[in-house]
């Protein structure tokens, strides 16, 4: 049977642009991987790792302007969107480049020998080796960032770990050029382009995850595809680690007093959030708690005019389309349910935004309106009004774990008065990243960063975005008794590389 061809879609019609690929079959998976595998020793100089990333990001640079023209025929997210993701990449790459420089990521600890401890302390020295192939499923709506040049492949190949991609079916072209700019930069360093592997296909998904030479796994989708691949990775005959980013409904508290002072203010925040990048950010704040009285209702009138005023928009395939639509008809029909302003279809092509109204208490009493707690991907949230804290702590009792959760504060409360240090301290358990008066769309690229968090946001405690998330792609390694010669050069007492470590107890640089 002929291999089923791989095709380019516009979003913006749903008609076919052209055909890129045909799906990677078995043994084309295993080709991939295994070439990948041979690839690891390239990968083993930190210097030419570093080089290699650096390289990668003026590369793509260098094509931006054909990187972004493809990218917006498959996705409709717009040039300015991706010109901007596009950059981000880049300085991601960058940024893991200079980490791999200062090799602080690798966690050397030095002791010598000290006969006089309890037990005695033999000559042990740690620090951490990569894991091997990382097997990376790009995301639908970051086409750059979460995708075959994001963070997952950024920090896997940091890690000393050649990656192969199972690309999106929403933008496979823009998948294969991507994958030709790492490649060139790759074979610019001496490294096999191996390093690099795609793969296309929801066969080749499974196949990749199930390959024995694939050491951990990094995704970012749709909870019931993550969690069959997750449990996928877990029964092979040897486990491996597997990063995936799921769901997230990223609660808001708005306090009365915050809706008292500043309801205008938070309206309009709320509506550039929730319908940014036509509501299709992992980050989107989904459930919004607002008081019921007076200053709720004036936060709700400003949300409804400035949603009323956003235009239609092209979700990223019409298969998400037509989920969206089907979500929010099932969520709007659900009892106590109104929509100020309704979302839906707004074309043949097109969603229009909007918000859903409950009371918070049918929320905290579960039932039916528990799909209120579950992600509609696309323009819409939905606003619960509260009628005291008590429906407050109920409502955030019943929430699943985040990515953000967000509490909307007075300058009293901001300052330390009235409950703000006692809100904080209820969501915090819920999300991995917890805002204060701002709005969670925006994940900055930075050593603090963590974008993770409680299942199902995430299946692990790292984060895919930052400094750290080098770590998901690492195991530690203690030499014990080893002589000097032939200790890896990070671990010997010259320390010619100039590696931050503790050395016997005392962190030194």
């Amino acid at each position: 049977m002929a291999a089923a061809p791989v095709w380019s879609v516009d979003p913006r019609t749903g008609k076919q642009r052209e055909q890129v690929a045909v799906e990677a079959t078995a043994q084309e998976v295993d080709a991939t991987v295994r070439a990948a595998h041979a690839a690891r020793e390239a990968l083993a100089d930190r210097t030419v790792r570093a080089a290699f990333l650096r390289t990668a990001a003026d590369e793509l640079k260098a094509s931006e302007t054909t990187l972004v023209e493809v990218a917006d025929a498959e996705t409709a997210l717009g040039p300015v969107r991706l010109t901007g993701e596009l950059a981000r990449t880049c300085y991601q790459l960058r940024a893991f480049a200079d980490i791999v420089d200062e090799g602080e990521f690798l966690g050397v600890v030095v002791n010598h020998p000290d006969d006089t401890a309890t037990p005695p302390i033999p000559d042990l020295r740690r620090y951490k080796v990569p894991l091997g192939v990382v097997a990376v499923y790009s995301a639908s709506n970051f086409p750059f960032a979460f995708s075959v040049p994001g963070g997952d492949t950024a920090s896997a190949l940091a890690a000393g770990c050649p990656v192969v991609v199972k690309a999106h079916p929403d933008h496979p072209a823009l998948s294969e050029l991507v994958a030709t700019v790492l490649r060139r930069a790759a074979a610019r360093h001496g490294i096999p382009e191996g390093v690099l592997g795609l793969v296309h296909g929801f066969d080749a998904g499974i196949e990749l995850i199930g390959h024995p030479l694939v050491a951990a796994a990094g995704f970012t989708g749709s909870v019931r595809g993550g969690r069959a691949l997750f449990d996928a990775a877990a029964a092979r005959p040897v486990p491996i680690p597997f990063h995936g980013e799921l769901g997230s409904l990223n609660p808001v508290v708005v306090t009365e007093a915050a809706a008292a002072e500043r309801a205008e203010a938070i309206g309009a925040g709320l509506a550039g959030s929730m319908t940014l990048g036509v509501g299709q950010f992992c980050v989107k704040p989904g459930l919004v708690l607002v008081p019921a009285g007076a200053a709720g209702d004036g936060l709700v009138k400003t949300l409804t005019d400035a949603v009323s005023d956003t235009d239609a928009g092209v979700l990223l395939d019409h298969r998400m389309r037509d989920n969206f639509v089907a979500g929010v008809a099932e969520r709007a029909a659900l009892p106590d349910v109104e929509s100020p302003v309704t979302p839906g279809a707004g074309g043949e092509h097109t969603v229009s935004a909007g918000f859903l109204t409950v009371p918070a208490g049918r929320l905290a009493a579960g039932g039916e309106h528990d799909l209120l707690l579950e992600e509609c991907f696309g323009p819409v949230t939905v606003v619960a009004r509260y009628e005291d804290e008590a429906e407050v702590r109920g409502v955030l009792a019943r929430l699943p774990g985040n990515l953000t959760a967000t509490v909307q504060l007075s300058a009293g409360e901001a300052a330390g008065e009235g409950r703000g240090a006692e809100l904080l301290g209820a969501v915090t358990p819920l999300a991995g990243r917890v805002l204060v008066n701002g709005w969670p769309t925006g994940v900055a690229v930075a050593a603090a960063q963590h974008h993770g968090g409680p299942y199902p946001a995430t299946t692990s405690t790292s984060t895919s975005v930052g400094g750290t998330a080098i770590e998901r792609w690492l195991r530690p390694v203690a030499y014990q008794g080893v002589p000097e010669a032939l200790l890896p050069v990070e671990l010997r007492d010259a320390n010619p590389l100039g590696v931050p470590r503790r050395f016997n107890g005392v962190l030194k640089r």
